[in-house]
């Protein structure tokens, strides 16, 4: 095995049942983490990232996240997590901070005092800032710097998009800012080839945290990429649907076996792909992307049941 990458994982609430949609029960994420440790991973503490990163993964590794601090996480997950000292990168945002439902600051400096805790960077106010301007962007992320050093003591290199949103101009003010690495939603497995600064995570909740969906997580691999056309993730009128082409590295086998999926129109289906040559696809899209979020997801068998994996997410511009 050439690079089994870092499999990331996306959390949000703990216990919480009425948001199916970010909620994971504790029984689910229990049997998860039972899981991974029964499947040979070794966690990824947050202050290794970039190491790990560096070095062809012969072993199989896995990162944690946590999104935006909910109190569930903190009354729910916590516990469990500190007890058997899980490493994990817990995003905040600042605004939110000690508002009903969130954690307090005391509660996050509790966290930040183990070396297996990260707290990482999630905006000022979690809000659609995408469809901001680059100022407004530029300032809610400035803030959310000067409170984190006022609070924290640090400035995180890790950022998360709220809502795994972003544009070209707004990558360029997360690097401008000094931001190492950033997150999106976008499905996938990390590896050194993807951009820092557009790096997947697989979204964990109620409906995509089922046991035979997680097993099936635990044996994806990078589906590695040159490029990808366009490098604008965010789309209008315009250029909806985007003319989607790319350039896999030639070393990939079996490349012609692979399958791509997309949600145009707001329905799932097979995508058509045509080769321009032995390493570059082009996939035909059939219609708008009509959502909020448009998604391409690639995938490649390998033996042993293993899945190359390649998540590609749109943001449909607010009209």
């Amino acid at each position: 095995m050439d690079d089994y990458g870092i499999i990331t994982l996306m959390y949000h609430r703990f216990e919480e049942n009425k948001y199916p949609s970010t909620n994971i029960k504790i029984s689910d994420f229990k049997t998860q983490l039972s899981l991974i440790k029964k499947s040979g991973f070794e966690f990824v503490n947050p202050n290794k990232f970039q190491e790990s990163l560096e070095n062809e993964n012969k072993k199989k590794k896995i990162l944690l996240t946590i999104d935006d601090g909910f109190l569930s996480f903190y009354q729910n997950a916590w516990p469990i997590l500190k007890s058997n000292k899980t490493p994990f990168i817990l995003f905040v945002s600042t605004r939110e901070v000690g508002n009903y439902g969130y954690m307090s600051w005391e509660q996050i400096k509790e966290l930040a005092k183990e070396d297996f805790v990260h707290i990482g960077n999630h905006s000022h106010t979690h809000e659609y800032l995408v469809d901001k301007t680059s100022e407004e962007i530029s300032q809610d992320l400035k803030k959310s710097i000067l409170i984190f050093e006022k609070e924290l003591g640090y400035k995180s290199p890790f950022f998360s998009y709220p809502f795994g949103e972003y544009s070209v101009a707004f990558k360029k003010i997360v690097k401008n800012l000094n931001f190492i690495f950033a997150f999106g939603q976008h499905s996938g497995v990390v590896d050194k080839t993807k951009d820092p600064l557009e790096l997947p995570r697989f979204p964990i909740n109620e409906k995509y945290g089922k046991i035979k969906r997680f097993k099936t997580l635990l044996n994806t691999l990078p589906l590695k990429y040159k490029n990808i056309v366009p490098e604008e993730k965010y789309i209008n009128d315009q250029n909806n649907p985007p003319e989607v082409i790319i350039e896999f590295f030639d070393n990939i086998k079996n490349i012609k076996l692979i399958n791509c999926y997309s949600n145009e129109e707001n329905k799932w289906r097979k995508s058509e792909i045509s080769f321009i040559n032995n390493h570059k696809i082009k996939i035909d899209l059939k219609g708008k992307f009509t959502t909020e979020r448009g998604r391409i997801n690639c995938s490649l068998r390998e033996k042993n049941n293993l899945w190359r994996w390649l998540g590609i997410q749109f943001v449909v511009a607010d009209k």
